[in-house]
């Protein structure tokens, strides 16, 4: 996964985001992966769903089983 530095996350749009607040950046596969991997660690169900939804939306390859 290629690092993003503070100044990168800013100048993301935030449909490049799955979560709340600017939470759970997809703006790459890599990261899209591990925001599914993060969201399944510690999100509730209903942020689970909606992480999912947003990746699977911009990448519809990731993540299906």
């Amino acid at each position: 996964m290629a690092k993003l530095t503070t100044e990168q996350r800013k100048r993301l749009s935030s449909k490049s985001f799955a979560g709340p607040d600017r939470s759970y950046p997809i703006q790459d596969p890599s990261h899209a992966r591990n925001a599914l991997s993060r969201v399944s660690q510690h999100g509730s169900e209903e942020l689970q769903a909606r992480v999912r939804a947003a990746v699977h939306r911009k990448y519809p390859g990731i993540g299906k089983k």
